[in-house]
C-alpha cells in the first residue's frame, strides 16, 4: 500500500510504516501536511517496509515495531544494515517504552525511538533531527534505558572518558541531558558546526556508535546525576 505526492519539491521524504490502518494513514496526514515534508510509500508489515524503502528511498522511515510479515526491528535492521540505503534512517514507534524494546531497536541500528502518543510536533521534530544527524531518543526513555544498562553485571561496553578537553566534557553532559544540538549550541554559545565538531570528536574518542553510548559514558563517569532505582 503506497502513497506518494507527485510534482512536490520536498527536502525530506518519509515512509510510514504501521500495520494499524487509521493510526498510518493519520501519520501521513500530518506528514505531508507539514512544508518541507512529504510521504513517498506507507507499509502495513516489515516486508513491504523494507521493500517500498528499497524502491522509493524515503530519508526517514517511521517504523513500528509489532507487525506481521517481518516485524519493526527486524525490518529496521535490514534497512541499516544495507550499505546501498546508507542515506536512510529509521526512527522506531512504538506504544510501550519497555527496555527491551529500546535496547532491540538501538541494535537494529535505529536513529530514534519515538512513543505513538508523542504530540505531533515531537514527531515532525524527530523526522527533521534525524535527518539532520542526530540520534533522537526522549530523555525520560534514555534515562531509563540507561538506568537498565547500568544495573546489568559485567564490564561496560563503552571505554572510560580519556583525554577530552574541557568543552568536550560539557558538550557530553548536555548530550547525557537530552539536548539537542541546537540545545547545546545555545547554552554553550557556540555554533551548530562546533557542536557536531564536538560530538564527532566524542564518538572517536569514546569509541561509541551513537548518541546512546554517548549518554552511557557520560553516565558511568557521573557527568550527570543518577537517578535512584525504581
Amino acid at each position: 500500500m503506497t502513497t506518494e505526492s507527485p510534482g512536490r519539491s520536498v527536502s525530506i521524504r518519509v515512509l510510514v510504516a504501521d500495520d494499524q490502518p487509521l493510526l498510518r494513514h493519520s501519520l501521513a496526514l500530518l506528514i505531508d501536511g507539514t512544508p518541507g515534508l512529504t510521504v513517498v510509500g506507507q507499509a502495513a508489515t516489515g516486508n513491504e517496509a523494507v521493500s517500498l524503502t528499497r524502491e522509493r528511498r524515503p530519508d526517514v522511515v517511521l517504523m513500528d515495531i509489532r507487525m506481521p510479515d517481518g516485524d519493526g526491528i527486524e525490518a529496521a535492521e535490514r534497512i541499516t544494515a544495507a550499505t546501498d540505503l546508507g542515506g536512510t534512517r529509521v526512527v522506531v514507534l512504538s506504544m510501550f517504552a519497555l527496555d527491551e524494546y529500546v535496547a532491540a531497536a538501538l541494535r537494529a541500528g535505529a536513529h530514534g525511538f519515538l512513543l505513538k502518543d508523542a504530540h505531533p510536533d515531537q514527531l515532525v521534530d524527530a523526522i527533521r533531527r534525524t535527518h539532520a544527524g542526530e540520534f533522537l531518543f526522549a530523555p525520560s526513555i534514555l534515562t531509563r534505558f540507561v538506568a537498565h544498562y547500568l544495573d546489568r553485571p559485567g564490564p561496560p561496553q563503552v571505554r572510560k572518558i580519556d583525554g577530552l578537553t574541557g568543552r568536550e566534557t560539557e558538550v557530553l553532559a548536555l548530550v547525557a541531558r537530552g539536548l539537542s544540538n541546537d540545545e547545546i549550541a545555545r547554552s554553550l554559545t557556540i555554533s551548530i558546526k562546533t557542536v557536531k565538531t564536538h560530538i564527532g570528536n566524542l564518538l572517536t574518542k569514546l569509541d561509541a556508535r551513537d548518541r546512546a553510548q554517548l549518554v552511557i559514558a557520560a553516565y558511568e563517569n557521573d557527568l550527570v546525576e543518577r537517578r535512584p532505582s525504581r
